[in-house]
């Protein structure tokens, strides 16, 4: 795992622990509408890491082949061919 894959998720981390934290200290207040989308949102970053930073930017870019570029810097990164044997 590398450094900047580390930062990602502990960010996701901290943003549900927070979020928790907050709705735990906010009991049964509207304002928790507000925190649980952001605690969704810490889930993702938590377990994926930067793959989730690199979606995004490929979203906000407009690709329409998202899927296909995040596979391709995978492959890219592993260095193996189409097959996934590194042939």
């Amino acid at each position: 795992m590398t450094r900047r894959d580390l930062q990602w998720k502990a960010g996701g981390f901290a943003l549900l622990a927070s979020c928790c934290a907050i709705c735990l200290a906010l009991d049964g207040s509207p304002a928790l509408i507000v925190f649980f989308p952001l605690a969704l949102l810490g889930l993702p970053l938590m377990i994926h890491g930067k793959r989730v930073g690199q979606v995004l930017r490929a979203e906000r870019r407009g690709h329409s082949h998202t899927v296909d570029v995040v596979h391709a810097e995978r492959v890219r990164r592993r260095g193996q061919g189409d097959d996934g044997f590194g042939h």
